[in-house]
Protein backbone atom coordinates (compact mmCIF):
# COMPACT_ATOMS: atom_id res chain seq x y z
CA UNK A 1 0.00 0.00 0.00
CA UNK A 2 1.00 3.30 -1.04
CA UNK A 3 1.78 6.14 1.76
CA UNK A 4 -0.13 8.27 -0.07
CA UNK A 5 -3.00 6.06 -0.02
CA UNK A 6 -2.96 5.14 3.79
CA UNK A 7 -2.70 8.79 4.66
CA UNK A 8 -6.14 9.45 2.41
CA UNK A 9 -7.63 6.57 3.85
CA UNK A 10 -6.88 7.71 7.40
CA UNK A 11 -7.70 11.32 6.62
CA UNK A 12 -10.37 11.11 9.80
CA UNK A 13 -8.39 9.10 11.91
CA UNK A 14 -7.01 10.53 15.03
CA UNK A 15 -2.89 9.53 14.68
CA UNK A 16 -0.72 12.00 15.38
CA UNK A 17 2.74 10.21 17.09
CA UNK A 18 5.13 7.47 15.54
CA UNK A 19 4.93 5.83 18.54
CA UNK A 20 1.46 5.25 21.08
CA UNK A 21 -0.95 8.23 20.72
CA UNK A 22 -3.66 8.56 23.04
CA UNK A 23 -6.95 9.67 21.32
CA UNK A 24 -9.82 10.49 24.02
CA UNK A 25 -13.40 10.06 22.74
CA UNK A 26 -14.91 13.00 24.80
CA UNK A 27 -16.99 15.15 22.51
CA UNK A 28 -16.34 13.42 19.22
CA UNK A 29 -18.63 14.14 16.72
CA UNK A 30 -20.97 11.02 14.97
CA UNK A 31 -18.74 8.71 13.34
CA UNK A 32 -21.45 9.45 9.99
CA UNK A 33 -20.51 12.88 9.32
CA UNK A 34 -16.87 12.84 10.32
CA UNK A 35 -15.57 13.84 7.05
CA UNK A 36 -13.53 16.73 5.66
CA UNK A 37 -16.44 18.29 4.02
CA UNK A 38 -18.85 18.08 6.87
CA UNK A 39 -16.53 19.49 9.06
CA UNK A 40 -15.50 22.30 7.33
CA UNK A 41 -18.64 23.63 5.82
CA UNK A 42 -19.86 26.53 7.59
CA UNK A 43 -17.18 26.94 10.40
CA UNK A 44 -17.26 30.36 11.94
CA UNK A 45 -13.75 29.94 12.79
CA UNK A 46 -12.66 29.93 9.56
CA UNK A 47 -14.31 33.31 8.65
CA UNK A 48 -11.61 34.81 10.06
CA UNK A 49 -8.91 32.84 8.64
CA UNK A 50 -8.69 30.27 11.65
CA UNK A 51 -9.01 26.38 11.21
CA UNK A 52 -11.04 24.44 13.32
CA UNK A 53 -9.78 21.07 14.82
CA UNK A 54 -11.52 17.56 15.96
CA UNK A 55 -10.50 16.81 19.07
CA UNK A 56 -9.37 13.79 19.53
CA UNK A 57 -7.92 14.18 23.42
CA UNK A 58 -10.45 15.89 25.97
CA UNK A 59 -11.59 18.76 27.76
CA UNK A 60 -8.48 20.98 27.59
CA UNK A 61 -9.20 24.45 28.03
CA UNK A 62 -6.84 25.10 25.50
CA UNK A 63 -8.79 23.86 22.39
CA UNK A 64 -12.64 25.01 24.50
CA UNK A 65 -13.19 22.71 26.78
CA UNK A 66 -16.09 20.49 26.42
CA UNK A 67 -19.21 21.14 24.53
CA UNK A 68 -22.13 23.36 26.18
CA UNK A 69 -25.25 20.70 26.05
CA UNK A 70 -28.21 22.24 24.52
CA UNK A 71 -29.91 23.04 27.81
CA UNK A 72 -27.17 25.12 28.74
CA UNK A 73 -27.10 27.20 25.78
CA UNK A 74 -30.92 27.87 25.74
CA UNK A 75 -30.59 28.85 29.53
CA UNK A 76 -27.86 31.40 28.36
CA UNK A 77 -29.64 32.92 25.57
CA UNK A 78 -32.90 33.29 27.82
CA UNK A 79 -30.96 34.89 30.72
CA UNK A 80 -29.39 37.39 28.43
CA UNK A 81 -32.89 38.86 27.56
CA UNK A 82 -33.43 40.34 30.87
CA UNK A 83 -31.84 42.10 33.44
CA UNK A 84 -31.28 41.00 37.24
CA UNK A 85 -29.76 41.90 40.79
CA UNK A 86 -26.63 39.65 40.96
CA UNK A 87 -27.15 39.20 44.78
CA UNK A 88 -30.35 37.86 44.82
CA UNK A 89 -29.55 36.12 41.14
CA UNK A 90 -26.71 34.42 43.41
CA UNK A 91 -28.21 33.45 46.45
CA UNK A 92 -31.11 32.10 43.95
CA UNK A 93 -28.79 29.88 42.42
CA UNK A 94 -26.63 29.13 45.43
CA UNK A 95 -29.95 27.35 46.89
CA UNK A 96 -30.83 25.65 43.51
CA UNK A 97 -27.49 24.12 43.47
CA UNK A 98 -27.70 22.63 46.90
CA UNK A 99 -31.69 21.53 46.45
CA UNK A 100 -29.81 19.92 43.35
CA UNK A 101 -26.37 18.26 44.57
CA UNK A 102 -27.52 18.02 48.59
CA UNK A 103 -24.86 20.37 49.15
CA UNK A 104 -25.20 23.30 51.77
CA UNK A 105 -24.49 25.61 49.45
CA UNK A 106 -23.61 26.68 45.76
CA UNK A 107 -21.92 29.38 43.88
CA UNK A 108 -20.76 30.09 40.38
CA UNK A 109 -17.81 31.40 39.41
CA UNK A 110 -15.74 32.93 36.57
CA UNK A 111 -14.05 29.45 35.66
CA UNK A 112 -12.42 26.85 38.41
CA UNK A 113 -9.45 28.93 38.93
CA UNK A 114 -11.19 31.84 39.81
CA UNK A 115 -13.27 29.90 42.24
CA UNK A 116 -9.88 28.59 43.88
CA UNK A 117 -8.76 32.50 44.65
CA UNK A 118 -12.33 33.57 46.03
CA UNK A 119 -12.89 30.22 48.54
CA UNK A 120 -8.85 31.66 49.25
CA UNK A 121 -9.91 34.82 50.48
CA UNK A 122 -13.02 33.93 52.24
CA UNK A 123 -10.73 31.79 54.10
CA UNK A 124 -8.13 34.75 54.89
CA UNK A 125 -11.04 37.20 55.40
CA UNK A 126 -14.51 35.63 56.96
CA UNK A 127 -16.21 37.87 53.99
CA UNK A 128 -14.71 41.18 56.01
CA UNK A 129 -15.43 44.10 53.06
CA UNK A 130 -12.63 46.06 54.72
CA UNK A 131 -9.95 43.47 54.70
CA UNK A 132 -11.21 42.32 51.12
CA UNK A 133 -9.73 45.85 49.74
CA UNK A 134 -6.73 45.20 51.10
CA UNK A 135 -5.34 41.80 49.92
CA UNK A 136 -2.69 41.17 48.42
CA UNK A 137 -1.50 43.18 50.96
CA UNK A 138 -2.24 40.89 54.48
CA UNK A 139 -0.53 42.81 57.04
CA UNK A 140 -2.09 42.56 60.24
CA UNK A 141 -3.95 39.33 58.66
CA UNK A 142 -4.68 37.01 61.21
CA UNK A 143 -5.07 33.85 58.88
CA UNK A 144 -2.18 33.99 56.43
CA UNK A 145 -0.84 30.67 55.31
CA UNK A 146 -2.28 28.36 53.33
CA UNK A 147 -1.25 24.75 53.55
CA UNK A 148 -0.34 22.44 50.42
CA UNK A 149 1.08 18.99 50.18
CA UNK A 150 4.10 18.74 47.69
CA UNK A 151 2.01 15.76 45.39
CA UNK A 152 -1.31 18.53 45.24
CA UNK A 153 1.38 21.84 44.45
CA UNK A 154 0.20 22.75 40.44
CA UNK A 155 0.53 25.43 38.24
CA UNK A 156 -3.20 25.97 39.51
CA UNK A 157 -2.15 27.18 42.72
CA UNK A 158 -0.98 30.50 41.44
CA UNK A 159 -4.87 31.72 41.88
CA UNK A 160 -4.99 30.74 45.65
CA UNK A 161 -0.88 32.69 45.62
CA UNK A 162 -2.83 35.49 44.14
CA UNK A 163 -4.42 36.39 47.62
CA UNK A 164 -1.26 37.09 49.30
CA UNK A 165 -1.00 33.92 51.35
CA UNK A 166 2.07 32.05 52.16
CA UNK A 167 2.26 28.35 51.20
CA UNK A 168 3.51 25.83 53.57
CA UNK A 169 4.19 22.70 51.29
CA UNK A 170 4.10 19.59 53.96
CA UNK A 171 5.35 16.37 52.73
CA UNK A 172 3.65 13.96 55.12
CA UNK A 173 0.74 13.77 57.51
CA UNK A 174 2.85 14.48 60.42
CA UNK A 175 4.40 17.09 58.29
CA UNK A 176 0.83 18.80 57.97
CA UNK A 177 -0.37 18.21 61.62
CA UNK A 178 3.01 20.46 62.93
CA UNK A 179 2.02 22.94 60.32
CA UNK A 180 -1.47 23.86 61.16
CA UNK A 181 -1.18 27.37 63.50
CA UNK A 182 -3.47 29.99 64.07
CA UNK A 183 -2.42 31.29 60.74
CA UNK A 184 -3.75 28.49 58.83
CA UNK A 185 -6.95 29.80 56.45
CA UNK A 186 -7.67 26.51 54.63
CA UNK A 187 -5.63 22.99 53.22
CA UNK A 188 -5.88 22.81 49.41
CA UNK A 189 -6.06 19.16 47.71
CA UNK A 190 -6.07 18.12 43.96
CA UNK A 191 -8.57 15.58 44.15
CA UNK A 192 -6.50 13.24 41.85
CA UNK A 193 -2.75 11.91 42.71
CA UNK A 194 -3.15 12.56 46.27
CA UNK A 195 -1.43 10.82 49.27
CA UNK A 196 -3.34 12.41 51.46
CA UNK A 197 -6.68 11.00 52.93
CA UNK A 198 -9.16 13.48 52.50
CA UNK A 199 -10.90 11.62 55.68
CA UNK A 200 -7.56 11.47 57.93
CA UNK A 201 -7.22 14.72 56.97
CA UNK A 202 -10.02 16.06 57.91
CA UNK A 203 -10.29 14.47 61.19
CA UNK A 204 -7.31 16.68 62.05
CA UNK A 205 -8.36 20.01 60.12
CA UNK A 206 -11.93 20.00 61.50
CA UNK A 207 -11.29 20.54 65.31
CA UNK A 208 -8.92 23.19 64.38
CA UNK A 209 -11.03 24.87 62.72
CA UNK A 210 -9.36 24.99 59.48
CA UNK A 211 -11.17 24.79 56.01
CA UNK A 212 -10.38 22.35 53.33
CA UNK A 213 -10.78 23.06 49.68
CA UNK A 214 -10.32 20.10 47.32
CA UNK A 215 -10.22 21.49 43.47
CA UNK A 216 -11.86 18.67 41.19
CA UNK A 217 -11.72 20.75 38.11
CA UNK A 218 -12.26 18.03 34.81
CA UNK A 219 -13.80 15.37 37.32
CA UNK A 220 -17.48 14.32 37.03
CA UNK A 221 -19.45 15.48 39.79
CA UNK A 222 -20.76 12.81 42.05
CA UNK A 223 -24.37 13.20 43.89
CA UNK A 224 -24.45 13.23 46.74
CA UNK A 225 -20.37 14.73 46.21
CA UNK A 226 -17.59 12.33 47.83
CA UNK A 227 -15.44 15.14 48.70
CA UNK A 228 -18.05 16.95 50.81
CA UNK A 229 -18.84 13.08 52.13
CA UNK A 230 -15.14 12.62 52.97
CA UNK A 231 -14.71 15.94 55.04
CA UNK A 232 -14.15 18.52 52.78
CA UNK A 233 -15.57 22.27 53.27
CA UNK A 234 -15.60 23.30 49.85
CA UNK A 235 -15.03 21.29 46.44
CA UNK A 236 -14.49 23.53 42.84
CA UNK A 237 -15.33 22.14 39.74
CA UNK A 238 -14.46 23.55 35.81
CA UNK A 239 -17.94 24.43 34.13
CA UNK A 240 -16.72 23.71 30.85
CA UNK A 241 -14.89 20.14 31.46
CA UNK A 242 -17.02 17.23 32.16
CA UNK A 243 -20.14 19.01 33.02
CA UNK A 244 -20.74 20.70 29.61
CA UNK A 245 -21.29 23.80 30.80
CA UNK A 246 -20.29 27.24 30.05
CA UNK A 247 -16.45 26.75 29.44
CA UNK A 248 -15.69 30.21 31.48
CA UNK A 249 -17.76 29.44 34.49
CA UNK A 250 -16.84 27.45 37.71
CA UNK A 251 -19.12 25.25 40.09
CA UNK A 252 -18.40 25.85 43.67
CA UNK A 253 -20.02 23.74 46.70
CA UNK A 254 -19.82 23.21 49.97
CA UNK A 255 -20.64 25.45 53.70
CA UNK A 256 -23.01 28.09 53.31
CA UNK A 257 -20.77 30.73 54.81
CA UNK A 258 -17.42 30.37 53.11
CA UNK A 259 -19.24 30.36 50.19
CA UNK A 260 -20.96 33.72 50.76
CA UNK A 261 -18.08 35.06 51.61
CA UNK A 262 -16.59 33.92 48.36
CA UNK A 263 -19.12 35.16 46.62
CA UNK A 264 -18.18 38.73 48.57
CA UNK A 265 -14.85 38.17 46.83
CA UNK A 266 -16.16 38.22 43.23
CA UNK A 267 -17.25 40.59 40.88
CA UNK A 268 -19.22 42.33 41.00
CA UNK A 269 -17.88 43.07 44.53
CA UNK A 270 -14.87 45.47 44.74
CA UNK A 271 -11.67 43.52 45.86
CA UNK A 272 -9.23 40.89 44.72
CA UNK A 273 -12.12 38.94 42.87
CA UNK A 274 -13.31 42.37 40.85
CA UNK A 275 -11.79 40.95 37.57
CA UNK A 276 -13.31 37.48 37.79
CA UNK A 277 -16.83 39.01 36.34
CA UNK A 278 -18.91 36.30 35.47
CA UNK A 279 -22.22 37.03 33.78
CA UNK A 280 -25.95 36.55 34.34
CA UNK A 281 -25.32 34.08 31.08
CA UNK A 282 -22.89 31.39 32.58
CA UNK A 283 -24.27 31.84 36.52
CA UNK A 284 -27.95 30.20 34.29
CA UNK A 285 -26.44 28.25 32.13
CA UNK A 286 -24.28 26.80 34.81
CA UNK A 287 -27.00 25.90 36.92
CA UNK A 288 -28.58 24.22 33.70
CA UNK A 289 -25.83 22.03 33.03
CA UNK A 290 -26.09 20.77 36.76
CA UNK A 291 -29.71 20.16 36.01
CA UNK A 292 -28.49 18.46 33.01
CA UNK A 293 -26.25 16.26 34.20
CA UNK A 294 -29.13 14.99 36.74
CA UNK A 295 -30.79 13.60 33.97
CA UNK A 296 -28.03 12.84 31.71
CA UNK A 297 -28.01 9.45 30.65
CA UNK A 298 -24.34 9.00 31.31
CA UNK A 299 -24.04 4.83 30.32
CA UNK A 300 -25.62 5.63 27.15
CA UNK A 301 -23.03 8.28 26.69
CA UNK A 302 -20.03 5.77 27.66
CA UNK A 303 -21.02 3.08 24.92
CA UNK A 304 -21.60 5.92 22.30
CA UNK A 305 -17.56 6.79 22.94
CA UNK A 306 -16.78 3.15 22.51
CA UNK A 307 -18.98 3.13 19.49
CA UNK A 308 -17.03 5.59 17.97
CA UNK A 309 -13.05 4.15 19.39
CA UNK A 310 -14.65 1.18 17.91
CA UNK A 311 -15.26 2.48 14.41
CA UNK A 312 -11.54 3.97 14.51
CA UNK A 313 -10.06 0.56 15.90
CA UNK A 314 -12.12 -1.18 12.49
CA UNK A 315 -10.65 1.32 10.48
CA UNK A 316 -7.24 1.52 10.92
CA UNK A 317 -6.60 -2.23 12.07
CA UNK A 318 -7.31 -2.79 8.66
CA UNK A 319 -3.73 -1.62 7.59
CA UNK A 320 -0.79 -4.00 8.38
CA UNK A 321 1.48 -2.48 10.69
CA UNK A 322 -1.30 -0.83 12.98
CA UNK A 323 -1.94 -1.44 16.76
CA UNK A 324 -4.42 -0.62 18.97
CA UNK A 325 -5.34 -0.51 22.60
CA UNK A 326 -8.11 0.25 23.99
CA UNK A 327 -8.27 2.22 28.04
CA UNK A 328 -11.25 2.63 30.04
CA UNK A 329 -10.39 4.52 33.29
CA UNK A 330 -12.44 4.07 36.35
CA UNK A 331 -11.30 7.45 38.46
CA UNK A 332 -13.14 10.42 38.03
CA UNK A 333 -10.73 12.65 36.48
CA UNK A 334 -11.00 13.59 32.75
CA UNK A 335 -13.16 10.62 32.02
CA UNK A 336 -13.48 9.35 29.10
CA UNK A 337 -12.05 6.14 27.27
CA UNK A 338 -9.20 6.65 25.39
CA UNK A 339 -7.92 4.88 22.32
CA UNK A 340 -3.56 4.32 21.63
CA UNK A 341 -2.99 3.48 17.97
CA UNK A 342 0.44 2.71 17.19
CA UNK A 343 1.99 2.01 13.96
CA UNK A 344 5.44 0.65 12.74
CA UNK A 345 7.17 3.76 11.04
CA UNK A 346 9.47 1.28 8.69
CA UNK A 347 6.87 -1.05 7.44
CA UNK A 348 4.57 2.36 6.58
CA UNK A 349 7.23 4.56 6.19
CA UNK A 350 4.42 7.40 7.46
CA UNK A 351 6.12 10.32 10.62
CA UNK A 352 3.81 11.78 12.74
CA UNK A 353 5.10 15.12 10.56
CA UNK A 354 3.25 13.63 7.38
CA UNK A 355 0.15 13.36 9.55
CA UNK A 356 0.26 16.49 11.27
CA UNK A 357 -0.67 18.36 7.88
CA UNK A 358 -3.25 16.33 6.47
CA UNK A 359 -5.18 17.23 3.10
CA UNK A 360 -7.86 19.73 3.72
CA UNK A 361 -5.85 21.18 6.33
CA UNK A 362 -8.12 19.26 9.43
CA UNK A 363 -6.04 19.57 12.71
CA UNK A 364 -6.09 16.84 14.89
CA UNK A 365 -5.60 17.45 18.87
CA UNK A 366 -3.43 14.64 20.43
CA UNK A 367 -2.41 13.64 23.41
CA UNK A 368 0.93 12.50 21.72
CA UNK A 369 3.61 10.53 24.00
CA UNK A 370 6.24 10.97 21.44
CA UNK A 371 7.62 12.35 18.62
CA UNK A 372 9.71 10.94 15.72
CA UNK A 373 10.25 14.82 14.33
Amino acid sequence: MKRRDVIKGLTILPLGGAIPSVVSAADIPSAATLTAENFAKGNIFETIGVEPLINCRGTFTIIGGSLERPAVRAAMEAASTNFVQYDELADGIGKKLAELTGAEWGMVSAGCAAGLKHVTAACVTGGNPEKLIRIPDLSGFEKTEVIIPRNARNVYDHAIRNIGVKIITVENMEELKNAISSRTAMIYLMSFNNDFKLEELSAIAKPKGVPILVDAAAEDLTIPNIHLKAGADIVAYSGGKALCGPQCAGLLLGRKDLLMSAWQASSPHHGPGRDNKVGREEMMGMLAAVESWISYDHTAKWKRWLGYLDVITKAVSKIDGVTTELNEPEGLDNRSPSLKISWDIDKLNISSRTFSYQERKIQLFLEKRSFDF
